[in-house]
């Protein structure tokens, strides 16, 4: 495995028969049975996910509010205690060093959760952008474990092991602290599947015990263990940014069709908002959608788009969706195509495969 870095799950995955790949320098599971089945569960009833790579940066002090808004897109200063949000972390460009959750924890407490291959990267740049705030920040990734509990069935498999916290109550993006097989643990009603689920965050010499728990509570409800493969077609069903894919750093929100994540009239300056303010006011060039095929073929990262004869664009996330059933994608399209309904083609190894605009997310659960 060479340098690969291992989760403290390693060898529970390896014990399960899971696939092993290397995922951004870790060593992890893309599926243990099928990506189809694993995905069809997670809609239907639960899967379960080892997400211990993921980063997990604090930022703490007297201006730890302060930090954390000079680096991020959305507004921190509306969150209550214990209420998430998602955000960008933003270059003086108005693009993404990364895409972030920040979890309120204390008026001067933030925990910013970040992506697996970005952590170091992401952790430098906030600590370069600290200089003259008064805040600490901290990288906690290497003593903290996570594990994601995802689908319908999730509340019922985790909430008998969960000691002095009332899961049911918790809303989407909000989390508390709990006890979990004797340690206190962060659980966040979080995930990246388009279901409701929950994240716990725990430390890893506890992180075995609690997955073989959770499995062997899961196994009467359906619960299966889930790789990255079907994270990543749940996650695309729900048009959910994959970084690397659909925003990197030359892309910024308003691009990536994130306007909902730029707060603009929040106070003070913050990374990118003179750009990100003047392309609000004379528009984008082009738009981050969703599209699906209106003929046979599979759309894939790197696919060319085409509009009379012109490349147009290029997909950037793509697959056949295991529970939706069809082929469908996001792909960056000058602003003149992006509405919903406009027609393209995807060049699929030669051949101009017909598709159309559709409306986000392709996937979303009832409530």
């Amino acid at each position: 495995m060479g340098d690969l870095k291992m989760t403290p799950l390693n060898a529970e995955h390896r014990a399960l028969g899971a696939k092993m790949v290397d995922f951004g320098g870790w060593d992890m599971p893309v599926q243990y049975t099928s990506i189809i089945d694993e995905h069809v569960t997670v809609r239907t009833r639960a899967g379960l996910f080892d997400v211990s790579h993921m980063g997990e940066i604090w930022v703490e002090g007297p201006q730890a509010l302060d930090l954390v808004q000079f680096v991020s897109s959305n507004d921190a200063s509306k969150l209550a205690l214990h209420q998430i949000q998602y955000s960008g972390l933003l270059t003086p460009e108005g693009c993404f060093v990364d895409d972030m959750l920040v979890h309120k924890d204390a008026d001067d407490r933030f925990l910013l959760v970040v992506n697996a291959s970005n952590t170091d990267k992401d952790y430098a740049w906030i600590l370069s952008q600290a200089a003259g705030f008064d805040a600490e920040v901290a990288n906690k990734s290497p003593e903290t474990a996570q594990i994601a509990i995802q689908g319908p069935k999730s509340l019922e498999i985790l909430q008998p092991l969960v000691v002095g916290l009332d899961l049911a109550p918790i809303k989407y993006y909000w989390y508390g602290y709990g006890t979990v097989l004797g340690e206190r643990c962060l659980i966040a009603r979080t995930g990246y599947t388009g279901e409701d689920g929950f994240e716990v965050y725990l430390s890893p010499a506890n992180a075995p015990a609690l997955w073989r728990a959770l499995l062997e509570a899961g196994r009467p409800l359906g619960l299966v263990p889930t790789g990255l493969g079907a994270r990543d077609t749940l996650r695309l069903e729900a048009c959910m940014a994959l970084y690397g894919n659909d925003i990197d750093d030359t892309t910024t929100v308003l691009d990536a069709d994130l306007g909902w994540i730029l707060k603009l009239g929040k106070p003070g300056s913050f990374n990118g908002r003179a750009i990100l303010e003047k392309q609000k006011a004379e528009g984008t060039s082009r738009k981050l959608v969703a599209f699906e095929l209106t003929d046979r073929g599979i759309p894939r990262h790197g696919h060319e788009c085409y509009a009379g004869g012109q490349k147009v664009g290029v997909v950037t996330s793509g697959t056949h969706a295991p529970f939706l059933k069809k082929p469908l994608g996001m792909a960056y399209l000058p602003v003149a195509f992006s509405q919903v309904g406009s027609a393209f083609d995807v060049d699929i190894r030669g051949r101009r495969v017909p598709a159309v605009v559709v409306p986000k997310p392709h996937y979303k659960r009832a409530r």
